[in-house]
């Protein structure tokens, strides 16, 4: 796959991009969590039988799980920031379209619009290795991964607060304002990144891996209502199998593949996808024990007794927590890589479950597990994209990303299914009602501990990065950039980016790009026009540049592998290209 560059110059990247692009992540996920508040009071919100209601919930799951990919590669070939503001556009459509009924089967299409939405998270990472220099892109990518936990667990009080006091169609017209006001802001303060994939799109790739996700996800979560060993769940296994297998044959042959499957086959990118995989599991069981545990009445014996509101507040340390590990998590990887942080994360997470198992007896309680688990989500959501982006072209970031973000994805969904049915199969039964036991919850928490050890050793076995991406990809300080130029400088081209008179050209895009048309690296020029760029190996590149309000500049050069830099200033036209 090759690279290229937009005919049209960018404005330069704003300070306010990163939080803007995370506010887009935060938007995107409260979809996830919005109806959770009202899950129990679904069928008779909607005139309709339990089995059906849970429609609602599957229908955002399973789109939200298609679109990720798919909008992840559009991104690539034709602008992450274009595809970012379409998808976030079918989320505010969706969310109208549930505010304005309450019939099951609108219903339903609003929820699927909605889940499109998901294709924001490796848009926005993308963005961000596009635009951000090298210092500021580690934290920036730590809060954009984390943003999906983020919104989750700060829509849980705030959707409980509107679902309490107010009719609960409320909470779409609240996700639609959101929409817009992130659409506004992305419009506002985003610049399109000039970087594009060569190729077309790959319809029937797409087609088949939805195919293939819709017949894999489905029975996971609907298999609790229908029986585990029914004809109909075995079978939709079966034909997603087939499917798949199908559609990955297709993909290796196909010049221009939706995935690349030999790159998602490395072993740094593999390992990186399961342990997201673990990590989704981890994540989404807290979610489903805790609020559960804290609203049960205390004449169970062991329910907290809460009202939604505090129940929703109590687990909201989650998802602040991970907002604030983001920072924590930069200097921690710039210090150790984003491996041995992702390790850390993995291990803080197996001891908020274990101190978990006998901290269910007071609110307190939960608030201290929570605190726990957002530290080891937040630090372990916030290395996968870093070792994502370290494996892979830039051409290639947004589908690689958007993949990582349905590992994820997939994650939550076997947890749903599994810790669902566990609590139902431990459940007593009181007039009729079953009400999940202390024993359902203790199982739980194990089996989310299980999946956080086999997260562990998959992280152990993954490769340290590639030296070349270190730089790029670790520096989170002025000081450590200061570090990190200086190394570059002993291997790799250094010069300056001037215009025609002379005068150097500030945060001028500088892409060194390799013989096989794939970007190698990629850096912003300073305020005297210096850039600095490391060499992966030793061989002929092309050095180019673009800039604001200038023409672009490519310029072929040598390097002899060796630990002297090649020295080579890059000068651009003084007039403006045009589209």
């Amino acid at each position: 796959m090759t690279l290229t560059t937009t005919s049209r110059p960018t404005r330069s990247a704003s300070g306010a991009v990163v939080p803007v692009l995370a506010f887009a992540g935060i938007v995107v996920a409260v979809m996830q969590t919005l109806l959770v508040p009202v899950i129990k009071d679904l069928p008779q919100l909607l005139g309709t039988s339990p089995s059906n209601a849970t429609w609602v919930l599957t229908s955002t799951l399973l789109s939200g799980a298609v679109a990720t990919p798919i909008m992840g590669r559009l991104g690539d070939l034709y602008g992450k920031r274009r595809m970012l503001i379409a998808s976030l556009a079918v989320m505010v459509v969706g969310a109208l379209v549930s505010a304005f009924t309450s019939a099951l089967l609108t219903m339903i299409v609003g929820r699927t619009l909605q889940g499109f939405a998901m294709g924001a998270i490796p848009l926005g990472i993308g963005l961000m290795r596009d635009m951000l220099p090298r210092e500021k892109l580690g934290s920036a990518m730590a809060l954009m991964s984390s943003s999906i936990g983020v919104g989750g667990g700060l829509a849980l009080p705030a959707a409980a607060l509107v679902a309490q006091h107010t009719d609960w169609h409320a909470l779409f017209y609240g996700a639609a304002g959101l929409g817009v006001l992130s659409i506004a802001l992305t419009l506002l303060t985003v610049p399109e990144s000039p970087m594009r994939a060569e190729g077309s799109f790959d319809l029937p790739g797409a087609l088949g891996l939805s195919a293939g996700l819709v017949l894999f996800l489905l029975p996971i979560t609907k298999g609790s209502d229908w029986g585990w060993s029914s004809g109909t769940t075995l079978g939709l296994f079966a034909a997603a199998l087939v499917v798949l297998l199908l559609w990955g044959l297709m993909e290796l042959r196909s010049k221009a593949p939706l995935v690349d499957l030999r790159t998602t086959a490395r072993r740094e990118v593999l390992l990186t996808n399961l342990a997201s995989i673990m990590v989704g599991v981890a994540f989404y069981v807290v979610s489903l024990v805790l609020p559960q545990l804290l609203q049960l009445p205390a004449a169970t014996g062991y329910g907290l007794g809460q009202s939604m509101v505090v129940a929703g507040l109590c687990v909201a340390p989650l998802g602040l927590t991970m907002m604030f590990t983001a920072p924590v998590y930069a200097r921690l990887s710039a210090r150790y890589g984003p491996k041995v942080t992702l390790i850390t994360g993995l291990l803080i997470i197996a001891i908020g479950y274990g101190g978990g198992l006998g901290l269910m007896s007071a609110a307190w309680q939960t608030v201290l597990t929570s605190v726990l688990l957002g530290a080891g989500i937040g630090l372990a959501y916030s290395s996968l994209p870093a070792l994502i982006v370290g494996a892979v072209p830039a051409s290639e970031t947004g589908a690689a990303n958007g993949l990582n973000t349905l590992m994820r994805s997939i994650g939550t969904s076997v947890s749903s299914a599994v810790i669902g049915m566990v609590l139902a199969n431990t459940a007593d039964h009181v007039n009729g009602v079953a009400v999940p036991t202390m024993h359902g919850f203790r199982v739980s928490f194990l089996i989310a501990t299980a999946a956080v050890a086999l997260g562990l050793v998959l992280a152990v076995f993954l490769p340290r990065p590639n030296r070349s991406t270190v730089p790029q990809l670790r520096a989170s300080s002025e000081e450590d950039a200061g570090l990190a130029h200086a190394e570059e400088v002993l291997r790799g081209f250094r010069g300056r980016v001037l215009d025609a008179t002379g005068a150097p050209v500030a945060r001028a895009k500088v892409t060194l790009i390799d013989r096989h048309g794939r970007q190698a690296g990629a850096t912003l020029s300073t305020a005297d026009g210096r850039y600095t760029l490391a060499v992966p190996a030793q061989g002929p590149y092309v050095l180019a540049a673009r800039a604001s309000g200038h023409g672009p500049h490519a310029s072929a050069a040598t390097h002899a592998g060796d630990d002297r830099p090649v020295d080579l200033d890059l000068s651009l036209p003084t007039e403006t290209v045009t589209a």
